[in-house]
Formats: structure tokens, C-alpha cells, sequence
């Protein structure tokens, strides 16, 4: 493994900390379409905050690392790496398109004996019969006998501290025995916790679409419970905390689903399965109970006004949190946007505070304008805390609130004892 050099394709929350932790080990370079994103990082700031600044301007600045926008830079790499997004249409269709794109890039400079290896979640059969025959296509090389692939599907929790990459367990896998040897060694050998190598690239794609879809229907499950015991006026986290004292009781709580896992790649081996018969109703039913989740808490948060006499309509609001999840930059498909238009339809009073979001970003995604600073001064008529930034945690809520005025707690996170209504 001496003369490996790899190039990462795609520098987002999986693929900059991933090229990174190589170049500890080997020369890498990382390549994106996204000059202004290739400029960030090589003044050596990360917005996304998954690479601390301190390693990632060490690993520019020993040269261990650079990123570029250039194909000829990546061009003389052997062990290619594509970490871009695999997101779905209006329509909830899978959307190939960033992997195509990916694979003609790779096609153009991939030469004889070089590797791919895919990272991009996927439903099992893409790698083979949707991205190498791109390759093969732009190179002119032949799969298997000129180039070979292989699969290791990310595992990146966005805002995770304790489960970095260099910690998470790595599934590989190889288009033949041997390369799936040289591919697990490679990642083996920067990886604290090493790797399980999978029988095939098939089984390597079906083992993440699973692990996502298994969260998803678990906490679809809860979800449910949490809509059935509200109805009956039964604190569903009380439930939860008596079940949970029986030793094989899994202990899971209900809440809005987001992000760009979680929340889309179920729908990859949904549409999948349809194509050889099989109508996945289970995993069906929980992406569409999660994905109305949002527009649940708005008519709870509704409800507590009205219980208050709250007139709902021009009411203040204001809601913490707009990112999917907490400590983390991240909005990608964030449930918090639903609540916000659910409410919008009474009242357009709503202050949305997140201190982690980057204001100009939600702007253009979502058309919601967002505030990194919070006026103490400002009272409102329901606060609805909606991520659990550890930011709020020093926040005085029930200071932010009218007299008569409710706080939602989305999170669980809150006492008791100032909160009108959970999940």
C-alpha cells in the first residue's frame, strides 16, 4: 500500500472528514465542483463543523491534504473515493444524478489498476449496474479487468463528537477477492476500530439502506404512540420511562425525523423492492407517518393555545432551532420548516432562532428568515423549542414567554414544570 493515492470526490459532511482521516496515512486530494467550498477549506475552516480547524489547516499545511477543483490534480490518484449526496426528487424518486455526474468525473481520469469505491448510500445494484458502466463508458476501460470498485457505505452522524470517523466501524467490499482485501487494508489501516468486510458490494449496499430504514420504523413506531397517547391525555415519555425498567424493552423516543438519511434513504429501497414485486408496507407507512410529523407538533402547539385562550391568529412566536438536529449546521430536509408553515397559515409573528444556522443558506432553501441573536427583551405568546441545541440549555424560556403564553418542548429536554405541552 505504499504507492496508494487517493482522491476523495465530494467534500461535504462525509467526504471532507473522510479525506482527511486518509491523509493522515497517504497523500490525498479532494476533489469538488464547489470552488467557493475548495477555497473555505484551504484557508482551512470547515463551516460544516465536522473538521476541526486545527487538523484540518495541520493536514493543508504539511501538504498531506489538498483540495481542488482541477481534474488534472486528481488525475495521477489510484484508489478513487465518491462521497456525494444521493437526495430524491419532488416525487420521492431516488435522484442519481450527483453518483452519474461522480462516476463521469471518475471515468475521465481513472487509468489501468486504479480502484472506486463508492460511499453514497444506495439501494443494492447501484454501484454495479448504475455508476461502473459510466466508468466504463468515459474511460473506455473495461470493469474488472482494467479497473476494479468496491463499496463502503459512510457512516457519519452530522454534530456527533463521540462517533468520528476514525472511530465508526467500517463495512467494505470488493468487486473481486482481491480487491476487496486492498480495500479493506486501506481502510483498516486508519481506522481505530477496523473494519467488517461484507461477501459483496450488493450486501455492503443493502447493510446501510437497512440501518437507516431500521431507525426510521422504530421511530415512526414511536411517533404513533406519542399521537395515540396525547389523544388520550397520557404523557407518552412517562410510558416510555415505566416500559423502558423491563430489561429488553428498547428505549426510544418519539420525534421529527430529518436530515438527509434518516429521512430519504428508506425511499431508495422502497422504489426498489416495488421493481421485484414487493410492496414494502411497513417502511412505506413510516415514511409517511414520520414525514407528517411536523405539521403533528404545529397542531399540538395549536391546541395548548387554544386550551389558554390564546387567540392563534397574529400570535408571537417564536421557534428554537431550524437545523434537523442539535449542535449541528446542518438543514437538510429539516422537519422544523414544517412546523414553521403550519403555523405561518395563522399568524406571521414567528421569530425562528437558531445560533447554528447559517442565516443566508436557510434564506435561500427555505425562504424563512432566521436570527442568530435572540432579543431577551422580546415576549412571546408560545415558544416551541424545537432542537436541542445545548446553546438553549442556558436560555431562561419561561422568561421569553406572555403571561398566559405556552412553551412546546419538541425535544423532551425541558422540565416539567415550565413546559404546556411534548411530544
Amino acid at each position: 500500500m505504499k504507492d496508494i493515492k487517493i482522491c476523495v470526490i465530494g467534500l461535504g459532511y462525509v467526504g471532507l472528514p473522510l479525506a482527511r482521516l486518509f491523509s493522515t496515512k497517504y497523500p490525498t486530494v479532494g476533489f469538488d465542483m464547489n470552488q467557493s467550498r475548495v477555497n473555505e477549506l484551504m484557508t482551512g475552516h470547515d463551516c460544516t463543523g465536522e473538521v476541526n480547524d486545527k487538523m484540518l489547516q495541520e493536514a493543508i499545511k504539511r501538504k498531506h491534504l489538498i483540495c481542488t477543483t482541477d481534474l488534472e490534480e486528481i488525475r495521477k490518484c489510484n484508489f478513487y473515493v465518491v462521497a456525494v449526496p444521493t437526495p430524491v426528487d419532488e416525487n420521492n424518486r431516488p435522484d442519481l444524478c450527483p453518483l452519474w455526474g461522480a462516476s463521469e468525473t471518475v471515468g475521465k481520469v481513472i487509468s489501468k489498476g486504479d480502484v472506486v469505491v463508492y460511499e453514497s448510500t444506495v439501494y443494492p445494484g447501484v454501484t454495479e449496474e448504475e455508476c461502473i458502466p459510466v466508468v466504463e463508458r468515459v474511460s473506455g476501460l473495461v470493469y474488472n479487468q482494467d479497473f476494479f470498485a468496491g463499496y463502503s457505505p459512510e457512516r457519519i452522524n452530522p454534530g456527533d463528537k463521540e462517533h468520528t470517523v476514525e472511530k465508526i466501524r467500517k463495512v467494505t467490499s470488493g468487486s473481486t477477492p482481491e480487491v476487496a482485501n486492498l480495500v479493506d487494508d486501506i481502510y483498516n489501516s486508519v481506522l481505530v476500530n477496523g473494519t467488517h468486510k461484507a461477501p459483496s458490494i450488493k450486501v455492503a449496499e443493502a447493510s446501510k439502506i437497512i440501518e437507516n430504514s431500521q431507525r426510521d420504523v422504530n421511530i415512526a413506531f414511536m411517533n404513533e404512540l406519542a399521537k395515540i397517547f396525547n389523544a388520550m391525555n397520557i404523557d407518552t415519555q412517562d410510558v416510555i420511562e415505566a416500559a423502558a425498567t423491563k430489561w429488553n424493552f428498547i428505549k426510544l423516543k418519539p420525534g421529527l425525523v430529518g436530515g438527509h438519511c434518516i429521512s430519504v434513504d428508506p425511499y431508495y429501497l422502497i422504489q426498489k423492492a416495488q421493481v421485484y414485486g414487493v410492496l414494502p408496507r411497513v417502511m412505506f407507512a413510516a415514511r409517511r407517518l414520520n414525514d407528517g410529523m411536523g405539521e403533528y407538533v404545529a397542531e399540538q402547539v395549536i391546541k395548548c393555545m387554544n386550551k389558554k385562550g390564546i387567540l392563534v391568529k397574529d400570535a408571537r412566536i417564536l421557534i428554537l432551532g431550524i437545523t434537523f438536529k442539535e449542535n449541528c449546521p446542518d438543514i437538510r430536509n429539516t422537519k422544523i420548516v414544517d412546523i414553521y408553515s403550519t403555523l405561518s397559515e395563522y399568524t406571521t409573528n414567528i421569530t425562528v432562532y437558531d445560533p447554528w444556522a447559517d442565516i443566508e443558506t436557510v434564506k435561500r432553501e427555505y425562504n424563512i428568515d432566521v436570527t442568530n441573536v435572540l432579543s431577551e427583551s422580546d415576549k412571546y405568546n408560545a415558544v416551541v423549542l424545537g432542537v436541542a441545541h445545548s446553546c438553549f440549555s442556558d436560555l431562561d424560556i419561561k422568561s421569553l414567554v406572555e403571561n398566559n403564553g405556552i412553551v412546546y418542548d419538541v425535544k423532551g429536554v425541558l422540565p416539567r414544570d415550565i413546559i404546556d405541552g411534548r411530544l
